[in-house]
């Protein structure tokens, strides 16, 4: 999917390519990502800590090397695809449909959240959904498909180390 979609953008007169990268963004945009990160780590972290202990850090412990090939892999394979496919293609794609930009930002976010029903638990679903609003917004604001791929990345790596990443990946059974 995610070759289909960059072919596609790649092929379309219309779509500006330096949205697919765009590192002079970053800059600008990474104080603000850094803070509101730290905000809701905390918020998650403690979340975590007094609602389900036994997960705090479970990944972490139980499977080290594991976790520290998904803190490298999962930015550049599953991350920076999902914003291909979900921030550049989905703007690119439907923005002929929204006459706003908060509506595009949305049916971004419900679209990415809703491929997460496949892990079959609302908090994968909900926090997602969160996050596709995030991810949308940082996108639409600063034209940047890397900036908005790290916040991503940065979020979902904190899940998986923290102990929620079973909600996101069943793994192979």
């Amino acid at each position: 999917m995610t070759a289909y979609c960059w072919w596609r953008l790649r092929s379309d007169p219309s779509f500006d390519r330096h949205l697919l990268w765009n590192a002079q963004a970053l800059p600008h945009w990474l104080p603000s990502i850094v803070l509101g990160f730290v905000v809701v780590a905390a918020a998650v972290g403690a979340g975590v800590y007094f609602l389900r202990p036994e997960l705090l850090f479970n990944f972490v412990r139980r499977a080290p090397v594991f976790w520290g090939i998904v803190m490298v892999l999962y930015p550049i394979a599953s991350v920076y695809p999902q914003g291909i496919i979900y921030r550049a293609f989905f703007f690119q794609r439907y923005q002929a449909l929204f006459s706003s930009p908060l509506g595009m930002i949305v049916a971004s976010a419900a679209a990415f959240s809703f491929v997460h029903i496949i892990f079959r638990n609302p908090v994968a679903v909900s926090f997602t959904f969160v996050g596709g609003l995030l991810f949308a917004w940082r996108y639409s604001q600063s034209q940047s498909l890397l900036t908005s791929s790290l916040e991503h990345a940065l979020y979902g790596c904190f899940m998986f180390t923290i102990g929620l990443g079973q909600y996101f990946y069943k793994g192979a059974h």
